[in-house]
């Protein structure tokens, strides 16, 4: 979606691989499969990068200007901003409970889940945010010199797109909290 060429799938039919070389017990590669996503949806959750591009948000409204003054004095403008700054602290936060949870051993549950599920939406909405307060020049391409701020706002919404359907998608991810987390049914399956 982008342009970058950064994703693959290689697939393998017919293997046979040693026992020499299995990984975990015979039969139980959905628990390995498991343990690998959940590193994945850390990953792609990331608050780091969620706190970095916020900055590069606010920095960005308080240089581009909107209605004769900096965007950031806007006050539509200013509204976004304060209640994406609390999406984007509350995930820091949560991030910080995650790991006392696992410095204190206790098991993570969900929470792999519920950060892919909150901090790519965030980041996609971050990015949203972007392109309209360039209005007219927020779609620019990088490479057009009239694009603003390097032209990384439209990459990066495209980018973080990407990252909501990847490692598994919002309604995948909303399942997984429901029926894991919540203990509510599987919906009904051959509606």
């Amino acid at each position: 979606m982008t342009g970058d060429a950064g994703f693959n799938e290689v697939f393998f039919e017919d293997v046979r691989v040693p026992r020499a070389n299995l990984v975990g017990l015979l039969n139980a590669g959905w628990q390995v499969a498991n343990a690998t996503l959940a590193h994945e949806r850390n990953m792609l959750g990331s608050t780091t990068r969620t706190q970095q591009t916020f900055q590069k948000l606010v920095r960005l409204a308080r240089t581009q200007r909107r209605n004769g003054g900096p965007a950031s004095k806007d006050p539509v403008i200013r509204q976004r901003l304060a209640e994406l700054a609390i999406r984007v602290e509350t995930m820091k936060l949560e991030a910080y409970r995650q790991l006392t949870d696992a410095l204190r051993k206790r098991p993570p549950g969900i929470s792999a889940s519920v950060n892919k599920l909150v901090t790519t939406e965030l980041n996609h909405d971050i990015a949203r945010a972007a392109l309209d307060i360039l209005g007219s020049y927020g779609p620019l391409h990088k490479r057009d010199p009239r694009a603003r701020d390097g032209g990384v706002w439209p990459t990066d919404f495209m980018y973080s797109l990407g990252l909501i359907i990847g490692g598994g998608t919002s309604q995948i991810q909303k399942n997984i909290i429901a029926e894991r987390g919540l203990g509510m049914p599987r919906e009904a399956r051959g509606k």
